[in-house]
């Protein structure tokens, strides 16, 4: 009842895109959706934004289903506190409000007031409060001996990819939705209880059980790619990544041209996850290099890497004059947007050191 009734309002939420309606869906899209409804409870417009490109939706919901919402060794209450406190790190305030509402659903009133608003200190449960610091600065290239996770190590496949997938989401959601699932205008003195009214509507959802693996013949089988080895003890979770990986780096090969693939890859090399700049003028001067045709193109998919809250009306209509079709702006969104979350993997798994070791190791 929930997905029917929201169906109209969550799609009018996309943007440079045409949305796609179940009804006018492809049979993969078709699929996905079906799968989106059932197991979060909506057709979550962060999933329906990549409807132009299927490909591209079915990744992304194979990485988000197979580590947040396919039970696992770790609590969904601690999984939406990353997602939660990763989105806050990126400015990424639609997805801020959607997993806080979620987590008000799941856990204790007041810790997930505390994650919400980033007052993490304020968190009573010290391994929460760990977890969620560290979420919330997983997007800093950590110090040489500072990889170590406020977590045991069976618990890294799912909570390192959920702050993976939230680090490509909420770079998607930056550029293709509005800044919130709420009305806009809401008093401020309201969003308190619309947000417990949301979380109550999805804490059904939330709350049922599902079984990891459902989602994986959406793609072909592949390869696990080295720098995603994080996901390698837990098969249905390497899988979802593996193959999401391969359908996304196709996206790119079609979408983005060689050499702004080469850019992009070359600053994420020199990147520490900090901001680049207040304007967008970085961007412009990296792109300077590339043939003029191609220039549009770059800059988009660093903005989208590297600060995608700069992605603004005029970036992607520069990038529609060359490319007026949707899959291929989707495709290159989706390209850069992983490309930067595989980097900020990297940074957050060291299969070398343990992780914080068990009470009965101490």
């Amino acid at each position: 009842m929930l997905s029917r009734a929201t169906r109209r309002a969550t799609l009018a939420q996309i943007r440079h895109v045409a949305p796609v309606p179940p009804a006018a869906a492809p049979p993969l899209v078709a699929r996905v959706y079906a799968q989106v409804e059932r197991d979060f409870g909506m057709l979550a417009p962060p999933m329906s934004l990549h409807a132009p490109a299927p490909e591209a939706l079915a990744a992304a919901w194979l990485m988000l289903r197979e580590t947040l919402l396919a039970d696992g060794v770790a609590d969904r209450a601690v999984k939406e506190a990353v997602a939660t406190a990763v989105s806050r790190g990126n400015a990424c305030p639609y997805c801020v409000d959607v997993h806080s509402a979620t987590l008000h659903g799941v856990a204790r009133g007041r810790e997930a007031a505390a994650i919400a608003e980033d007052r993490i200190a304020d968190i009573a449960d010290p391994g929460l409060r760990g977890v969620a610091r560290w979420a919330r600065h997983s997007g800093n290239r950590p110090d040489a001996g500072r990889t170590n996770l406020p977590f045991v190590p069976e618990l890294a496949p799912e909570l390192v990819g959920v702050a993976v997938i939230f680090h490509y989401l909420n770079r998607m959601v930056n550029v293709f939705l509005t800044d919130s699932p709420f009305p806009p205008g809401l008093p401020d003195a309201l969003r308190g209880t619309v947000t417990r009214v949301f979380g109550a509507l999805l804490r059904p959802a939330a709350r049922t059980r599902r079984a990891p693996g459902r989602a994986l013949d959406l793609l072909p089988d592949a390869p696990l790619p080295a720098d995603l080895g994080w996901a390698a003890g837990s098969p249905p979770v390497a899988q979802a990544f593996a193959r999401a990986a391969a359908a996304i780096d196709e996206a790119g090969r079609r979408s983005v041209p060689a050499a702004v693939r080469a850019l992009v890859e070359s600053e994420l090399d020199r990147w520490d996850g900090r901001p680049r700049g207040i304007g967008r003028g970085w961007a412009d001067e990296l792109v300077s290099g590339l043939p003029a045709g191609e220039r549009s193109a770059g800059r988009l998919a660093l903005l989208t890497a590297l600060a995608s809250w700069q992605v603004g009306e005029r970036t992607v209509d520069d990038f529609r004059r060359d490319h007026p079709d949707d899959d291929t702006l989707v495709g290159l969104a989706s390209w850069a947007s992983l490309a930067a979350a595989r980097r900020i993997g990297s940074w957050l798994w060291t299969p070398r050191l343990s992780a914080v070791p068990r009470p009965d190791d101490r």
